[in-house]
């Protein structure tokens, strides 16, 4: 097998493999295959099944011991003590199948290993989900790594001690006897008593030794349990972070953006731009906006500029307060801990109306091309339609018909837009936008529409994939007659239209209905929508809708059963690009997550609510 583009310094493991209950016919083909990656890749490999090498002495040797499918009772009392020493002197070890159906009776081994072993079905076919995409011994995986072994399940779920790396989906194939549901760890690692520990409950079968994705899963499991290639098995484990309070006065905070040089600006609903300076933990005003803040307006939105260390730009989103109905993006600029309002640039409009509630949206990101994306709300009235679809055509009724917004092709409202901002003020078009500038009864600025409330949305940047949370309707169940329960979006957005208020979910599609009690009409046809409301000054013919990307409702939703069916009231309000980032249940709280690691990774997550409950700013560290 190839080397890996980043050599490890050379160093010596054991291979164990002595057993004392089932024995796998695999295990001389395992031996050989990391004798291979040895050769291959720069370290050395002796194979035992002498227990009597759990010496201090000849532990001393190697930078890790690998069990492989090992079984039953294999060390003595001394040699087990023996190898508790060389782990809590910074030793590794690295489990291979039935190394978690060894060594029942000795507790410190089975919290080493993570979990023991219960039982298995047939073999067959399984699907494993790659959890962690940057870890040495997944990295190379694809997202779904579909193959062919005998699956365990076991006796407890390690997750809570551990960083799990893959899991299997139960739905690929038959668990049998002790299924774990939803969440089947399969392999993982941690840090344990001063030493690192690895492992994969696959390899029970000869051919396991001879694929090249299996193959590359031991060998970055092995060269990081022996300390030969970094990896952060802290990942995802609660006691890597700590949560430290930035601001314990805040009133409504919306969203928050980090300084290069570590100062946190997050905005207050009623106007106010607030700083917390890291040096002296305290909080300043900047600036303090006249802004409307009846429905859900206010100060909503904020972003630094890429160039933020630079120039000093600081993008907000907010409804000035001078009895125009809109809402509006504008620049302005940084100057120590000041904003000075003569610097205002206002970038774009969205024009609104203020006559009832609800959903403003206002989360805004930058791609790496310097663009900026905004979301925003469908504007629209949604307590008299039943918790339905809100369309209601009649005269007078507009504010309570969202076909005149998120349906609207030629309006602003429950899009997600896409702008360039250049620095004179203005903002350029980007290409590939919905529609290309020109084109009739339409706003190029639309990058996707179809939101009912995109409340978070966010990137990744290493790929400027655009991840879009939209809060959906509350009925608390279908109705044959109107459409269905409701339902949370989380999509991967590219650009399209994502449904609203035609379709909401996996394309579960609503009635026409005409309000106010009937009668109720078809279903609208998600692959081709049509919008004929008298408050629609856009196409007609609408792009087909979009299916979301993960959708779940009051009942659940057994394609992503990990999320829980209570999780829908909430979750969607917070959305981003990393796999892990600390919630609270109220939704009251803005909160940023970090967590140090080897490789000085940060993962962040951003909340906010349009309750007015004061709440605390934290962020949340590990050192």
């Amino acid at each position: 097998m190839a080397q890996q583009a980043a050599a490890a310094e050379p160093f010596s493991v054991l291979v164990f493999s002595k057993t004392a209950g089932f024995r796998h016919d695999s295990i001389p083909a395992g031996i050989a295959a990391i004798e291979q990656l040895g050769a291959d890749n720069g370290f050395t490999v002796d194979a035992t099944e002498d227990a009597g090498a759990f010496t201090d002495a000849n532990l001393d040797k190697y930078a890790a011991v690998v069990w492989l499918s090992t079984t039953g009772d294999v060390l003595n009392a001394d040699q087990q003590a023996a190898f508790e020493r060389y782990i809590r002197a910074g030793g590794g070890y690295a489990g291979i199948h039935a190394a978690s159906d060894t060594e029942y009776q000795w507790a410190w081994y089975g919290d080493l290993v993570g979990a023991y072993f219960s039982a298995h079905p047939a073999n067959q076919t399984a699907t494993i989900k790659v959890e962690d995409p940057a870890h040495p011994s997944t990295a190379h995986l694809p997202a779904k790594w579909s193959r062919f072994d005998e699956w365990y399940n076991f006796q407890t779920n390690p997750r809570a001690d551990v960083h799990v790396l893959a899991s299997l989906d139960e739905r690929t194939y038959t668990p049998g006897s002790g299924a774990m549901g939803a969440d089947h760890p399969t392999a993982w690692c941690h840090d344990y008593d001063g030493g690192r520990s690895w492992y994969t409950g696959s390899g029970h079968t000869i051919e396991s030794y001879s694929e090249a994705n299996f193959l590359a899963h031991l060998l970055g499991g092995i060269q990081t349990a022996a300390g030969a290639v970094d990896a952060d098995c802290a990942a995802s484990q609660t006691s890597s972070f700590e949560k430290v309070t930035l601001d314990s006065n805040t009133q409504n905070p919306m969203e928050l953006d980090i300084a290069p040089d570590g100062r946190v600006f997050y905005i207050e609903r009623d106007g106010r731009v607030q700083i917390v300076k890291p040096d002296t933990g305290t909080t300043v005003t900047a600036v303090d906006l006249d802004v409307f803040t009846g429905n859900e307006d206010g100060l909503i939105g904020i972003r630094l500029d890429p160039d933020f260390a630079t120039n000093g730009w600081v993008y907000l989103y907010y409804a000035p307060n001078d009895g125009i109905a809109r809402n509006r993006v504008a620049r302005f600029t940084v100057s120590g801990d000041s904003i000075a309002l003569n610097t205002e640039k206002v970038v774009i409009e969205v024009t609104t109306q203020r006559n009832t509630c609800c959903h403003a949206g206002g989360s805004m990101v930058f791609d790496s091309a310097g663009n900026l994306y905004l979301a925003t709300g469908d504007n629209t009235n949604p307590f008299e339609s039943n918790s339905f679809t809100p369309i209601d055509e009649r005269a007078g009724r507009q504010d309570y018909d969202a076909q005149r917004t998120s349906g609207n092709t030629n309006d602003l409202r429950g899009k997600v837009i896409r702008i360039h901002p250049e620095d004179d003020g203005t903002y350029t078009i980007p290409t590939g936008n919905l529609f290309p500038q020109g084109t009739a009864q339409t706003r190029p600025e639309i990058f996707a529409m179809g939101f009912r409330n995109p409340f978070r949305i966010g990137i990744d940047k290493q790929t400027d994939t655009l991840y879009v949370a939209d809060y959906g309707p509350d009925a608390g169940a279908a109705n044959p007659d109107r459409g269905p329960e409701g339902t949370v979006e989380w999509n991967v957005v590219t650009p399209g239209n994502y449904g609203w208020p035609y379709c909401h979910g996996a394309n579960y599609a609503y009635n026409d209905y005409t309000f106010p009690s009937g009668p109720s009409g078809a279903k609208f046809n998600c692959a081709a929508p049509v919008n004929n409301s008298p408050n629609n000054t856009g196409l007609t013919n609408l792009p087909p809708a979009i299916s979301a990307t993960v959708d779940y409702d009051y009942s659940g939703n057994p394609l992503f059963p990990e999320i829980g069916a209570a999780a829908r009231r909430w979750a969607a309000r917070c959305t981003g690009t990393t796999r892990r980032s600390p919630r609270t249940a109220s939704g009251r709280r803005t909160s940023t997550a970090r967590r140090c690691s080897a490789s000085g990774t940060r993962t962040r997550c951003t909340r906010s609510s349009s309750t007015t409950t004061a709440s605390p700013l934290w962020t949340s560290t590990s050192c």
